[in-house]
């Protein structure tokens, strides 16, 4: 008698089910463990990728600063206007000054130098919303900044006297730029190791002048009026040295950071001074510095 063959059902053998079940261990243990390596609070695993620092990482532009600067730059001067006291003064009570004014006549013309400048500078800086603002206060001892200016005029003028006057006026005068200090406001962007600024303030200068004025005058009645005819020539030296004249200083600049705490510095400056015995000047100057911040 033959019985009918049944087939048992196909089982696993045990080397393929151990290597099935490590398979899946390993799938599902990899990214549970990059994710546990990026965890808050817990310490990254060995071999884990950190990202490089961000450029200019480490920098700080607040805090105290200072360092020194040369710079370069020209001083224009305009003595327009420098002998008019002294004119005005010879031809007092005159027709003629109040019928011509000659104190206003433009005697000596204007003028520019070419000159050095070395100095310090020191400063504090603070954070605020990303800008940077400070206070600086620097000093520049100046090196060529002297001229020299001589002229003349001379007119004939008919006035309401009926007299016919001959006036000449010879002007000479000169001006030395010995040194000089600002105290400024800064405001500026910092851009990584970069950081460019603006900044405004007041300036005082410190100056030696000399003005010398030969005034000659002299007229004729021609009128019919009877009068006199006249004739004077004097003259006048008006000097000073360390005068002291207030003014305006704003200008450009940018620090370039090389380490936390050590950085360049390159401005451009202008310079306005009050006029000083009718002498106005005006300078442009550009100039690098290097400086610490600590």
């Amino acid at each position: 008698m033959i019985c009918p063959r049944y087939d048992s059902p196909v089982r696993p053998r045990p080397a393929r089910a151990l290597l099935l079940g490590a398979a899946v261990a390993v799938f599902v243990a990899l990214p549970l463990a990059a994710t546990a390596a990026d965890w808050p609070g817990e310490a990254p695993l060995r071999g884990s990728f950190e990202p490089p620092p961000a450029a200019g990482s480490g920098i700080r532009w607040d805090g105290i600063n200072f360092g020194g600067q040369f710079g370069v730059g020209n001083m224009t001067t305009d003595f327009g206007s420098s002998n008019s006291d002294q004119v005005a003064y010879d031809l007092r009570n005159t027709t003629v000054l109040n019928e011509f004014h000659p104190e206003e006549w433009s005697t000596l013309p204007s003028s520019t130098t070419n000159g050095r400048t070395f100095g310090g500078f020191l400063g504090y800086s603070v954070q605020w919303e990303g800008v940077i603002l400070g206070a600086d206060i620097t000093y520049n001892k100046a090196s060529g900044f002297e001229q020299s200016e001589a002229d003349s005029i001379g007119r004939q003028l008919s006035t309401s006297d009926g007299y016919n006057n001959t006036v000449r006026i010879d002007s000479q005068a000169s001006i030395k730029l010995k040194d000089y200090a600002t105290f400024r406001a800064r405001a500026g962007y910092p851009m990584g190791q970069f950081m460019p600024y603006a900044f405004a303030g007041v300036a005082v200068g410190r100056f030696d002048y000399s003005v010398t004025t030969r005034v000659r005058a002299s007229g004729t009645d021609v009128g019919g009026g009877g009068g006199s005819p006249y004739s004077t020539d004097n003259t006048y030296t008006d000097a000073k040295n360390n005068a002291f004249s207030a003014g305006f200083a704003g200008g450009l600049g940018l620090d370039v950071a090389l380490t936390p705490n050590v950085f360049l510095r390159a401005e451009w400056e202008y310079l306005i001074f009050s006029s000083i015995n009718g002498i106005a000047n005006s300078m442009n100057n550009g100039r690098v510095g290097v400086g610490l911040r600590f």
